[in-house]
């Protein structure tokens, strides 16, 4: 039987696949990564809009890039840099009464917000983020195992621990009961200014399933503030060239590290010979041997539909169908023929469109049902604000996160265009004009990011973000550690832990544990 040819085989060239695919090939394995389209980086790769506009991406803000990530595949050296590294946000009114947040998760405001919730926010967000720096280290390791001799980073644990004991004894005890509070109830609380609270809530369940009375919401925002930009936790950033560029320095880093990379390669299946995994089987019918394949697409498609119920035992795939993966999410893009004035806010921020934190939960309602709300809320960038090179001298493009949006409406078509013209609804009352100004419209609704990213239920976090899916719990009990029960099978998705963004992390992680090492 002839030697293969690589040691390792990767799927899907998203950021995750990308930085297991540089750890790897610089710890000595010969990486081949497979990609089933044009190799770009995942939920941050580019998808075409109108001629002579560039293509944009799914993910349009950076706000948790795993500084591991980073620094070990040498982004900056192969050129990432940042239009705008620590982005400001706008809370807009339809009065032109704006909110802005500057700094890390609005550190400082700019606004008609009362002296009161100016220091009560001062307080709250010191609390938060001080809460959320212990959550930090969790996400360079994988989650402990509930066993005897699991073989836990017990060190790096009692750190962590350590850290929470060293708040005090009235702050850890803070900390635990936020672990179980909603963001309503927080903001409620301490804050009494509507825009306020309504950017903050928007913030705080942002691509998730959940809206701010939902149970646990509170940890989601921890979660969320644990993470940053350039190692400066809370801050979000526009990379020059928009997310596309950051997928596209990827790329470019892992193949000056020598990965072989090759697109329009979909898997078929994983190739299981007795009880390991031998390599993969393309559509085309090729086969590709090597010990060692690693998954970035999410947990479901690949257990349930690379693998197989023949692989794998009935519970855990019966466990695998019920992984709850909805998708609450949808996508505007816009080519403008002009810039829309959004009543005087700074077009070099990030916008956001939520009145209240009453809006926020009212437009998730409708949702549950299979409905599209009436009033959706949205997060709006116009990156060729930043600089050129985005649309045609003289034009924009705009692109939003719109939220919420059904997963599975009785109706796709229909709920797309109820939705497209709610959000322009939206916009044009808080740009006037701002219709006048299309010249074309794409809503990327949850099951067409499903169809074209491969995400379960369109969620862009390839299973959701909840309490009872996170850390040693995510994706499932006993795959926490990115081994499956296929010896030489690896799960290094956005679905595994740490979880949602373009950070990396889970893929830095699987690579990691493969080679037996920690951080």
């Amino acid at each position: 039987m002839p030697m293969p040819s690589f040691d390792a085989l990767i799927i899907g060239a998203g950021p995750n696949g990308l930085a297991a695919a540089h750890r790897l090939q610089s710890a000595g394995r010969k990486v081949l990564l497979l990609e089933a389209g044009v190799p770009g980086g995942g939920a941050a790769a580019c998808v075409p809009l109108a001629e002579g506009f560039a293509p944009q991406p799914l993910a349009h803000l950076s706000l948790n890039l795993d500084p591991r990530v980073a620094h070990g595949v040498e982004l900056a050296r192969h050129g990432l840099r940042w239009a705008a590294p620590d982005l400001a946000t706008t809370a807009l009114s339809p009065t032109g009464g704006h909110l802005r947040l500057d700094g890390p998760a609005g550190a400082a405001l700019q606004g008609a917000v009362s002296e009161a919730d100016r220091a009560a926010w001062a307080a709250l967000r010191a609390r938060l983020m001080r809460f959320a720096a212990v959550l930090t280290p969790l996400r360079q390791m994988p989650p402990p195992r509930l066993a005897r001799g699991a073989g836990n980073p017990m060190l790096k644990l009692a750190m962590v621990g350590l850290k929470a004991r060293m708040m005090g004894k009235a702050e850890f005890r803070e900390l635990l009961r936020m672990f179980l509070t909603n963001v309503h109830d927080a903001l409620n609380d301490e804050l009494t200014d509507p825009l306020l609270k309504g950017a903050l809530a928007f913030d705080a369940t942002l691509g998730t399933w959940l809206a701010p009375r939902s149970p646990n919401s509170l940890l989601l925002w921890l979660d969320r503030l644990s993470g940053g930009v350039g190692g400066v936790q809370g801050a979000i950033g526009l990379p020059a060239g928009g997310m596309g560029a950051l997928a596209s320095t990827m790329v470019a880093a892992v193949q000056a590290k020598g990965v072989s990379l090759r697109s329009n390669a979909r898997v078929a299946r994983v190739l299981v010979e007795g009880d390991r995994a031998a390599g993969v089987v393309l559509d085309s019918g090729e086969e590709i041997r090597a010990p060692l394949v690693v998954s970035s697409l999410s947990p479901k498609a690949t257990l349930l539909g690379l693998v197989g119920s023949r692989h794998l035992d009935a519970g855990l795939i019966t466990r695998a169908r019920h992984l709850k993966a909805r998708g609450g999410a949808a996508k505007l893009h816009l080519a403008l023929r002009g810039l829309p004035d959004f009543r005087g806010a700074d077009p070099k921020t990030r916008l956001v469109i939520a009145p209240s934190e009453e809006a926020v939960e009212r437009a998730f309602n409708p949702v549950k049902y299979g409905q599209v709300p009436e009033a959706p809320v949205m997060e709006i960038i116009l990156p060729s604000a930043f600089e050129p090179g985005h649309a045609p001298a003289g034009q924009h493009v705009l692109s939003a996160i719109v939220q919420y949006a059904p997963h599975a409406p009785k109706d796709p078509e229909v709920a797309r265009a109820v939705l497209l013209e709610a959000s322009l609804r939206q916009l044009e009352a808080h740009a006037p004009g701002l219709r006048s100004l299309i010249l074309k419209a794409d809503m990327l609704m949850p099951y067409d990011i499903e169809a074209r990213w491969g995400l379960p239920g369109g969620n862009w976090h390839g299973g959701e973000l909840s309490v009872e899916q996170m850390l040693f719990l995510r994706p499932l009990p006993g795959l926490a550690q990115y081994a499956t029960p296929v010896e030489g099978l690896w799960l290094a998705s956005v679905g595994c832990h740490p979880g949602g963004g373009i950070s990396g992390s889970a893929g830095w992680n699987a690579a990691g544990a493969i080679m037996g090492v920690g951080k």
